[in-house]
């Protein structure tokens, strides 16, 4: 199963043997641990649920400790899987590193995005903006009209609307990227393409 829990690293250019240019990131995946199979007999759907990246005594509470078998488990999370087959052979307490993974394949990364705070529909939403002459004053950066006030939204701001507000801090999927480098004496993968979040954002690898 090619399901592993990471930190984000660095970004840097790898090169190829054959001179092509990547810019790629580095992922810090250290070992994780299978700590459950779900079943639809049980919690109604299939999935295998793994632990990963080691924690402080402060940082983990008792029932991660429980219920990874006493390991200092921060984070969990589960892969979906089609049916409760294609969970067989992936056994409780079981170790997925980055041996499981090699140069070529294409992952599914997933990670919460850098926060932006409070933003307007121009850096949000790439808005063009007002034009910058013939008497132009303060609308210039403006979202202008909603189209709210006819009868087709009923004289309200209808849900949806795309307008100013909180930015980023999304959980953000980016398929089919490439693994350039796996370092299995560090724990490290290179993974070609950007993936979202900051350094030390946690990491979704899915094969």
């Amino acid at each position: 199963m090619k399901f592993i829990l990471g930190t984000k690293g660095k970004m840097l250019t790898v090169y190829t043997e054959e001179g092509q240019a990547f810019a790629a990131t580095i992922v810090n995946a250290s070992p994780s641990v299978v700590t459950q199979i779900k079943t639809p007999e049980k919690e109604g759907y299939s999935a295998v649920q793994i632990g990963g990246i080691e924690g402080k005594d402060k940082n983990v509470n008792k029932a991660q400790v429980g219920h990874a078998k006493g390991k200092m488990l921060k984070h969990f999370r589960e892969l979906r899987v089609r049916d409760s087959k294609a969970a067989e052979g992936v056994e409780v307490g079981a170790t997925i590193d980055v041996s499981a993974f090699a140069v070529g394949d294409k992952v599914t990364v997933s990670a919460v995005s850098k926060g932006k705070g409070f933003a307007g529909v121009v850096k949000r939403y790439n808005f063009k903006g007002g034009p910058r002459t013939h008497g132009q004053k303060h609308s210039e950066r403006a979202p202008g009209s909603l189209g709210g006030s006819g009868g087709r939204a009923g004289g309200r701001v209808a849900r949806g609307y795309r307008m100013a507000g909180r930015m980023g801090s999304d959980r953000v999927t980016v398929r089919n990227l490439p693994i350039l480098q796996v370092i299995p004496e560090t724990n490290e993968l290179v993974i070609a393409g950007a993936i979202p979040g900051r350094v030390g954002t946690l990491v979704e690898i899915r094969g």
